[in-house]
């Protein structure tokens, strides 16, 4: 299970425009549902679909749901804050 406060850093840093540093933190949780919701969007953000589209479906999100990125983080940093 991944560290709640690590998954709000990486959306933070995501937000800001630090992909690098947001995708070093995702990968350190693959098997976290979470860190794979926001590790698709990273790839989302890169433009690279099918690897946002592969960890997608480790999570039981889609690539469809949300056409902008940055409502997406928005979205997974409510969740990760309730």
């Amino acid at each position: 299970m991944a560290d709640r406060k690590e998954l709000i850093r990486a959306v933070d840093l995501a937000l800001a425009g630090d992909w690098d540093a947001a995708h070093r933190i995702v990968q350190a949780y693959e098997d976290d549902s979470d860190a794979c919701w926001i590790h698709a969007v990273l790839h989302k953000i890169e433009g690279d679909v099918s690897n946002s589209r592969y960890w997608y479906a480790r999570t039981v999100h889609s690539y469809e749901a949300y056409s902008d990125p940055r409502q997406e983080l928005q979205a997974i940093k409510a969740a990760l804050t309730y």
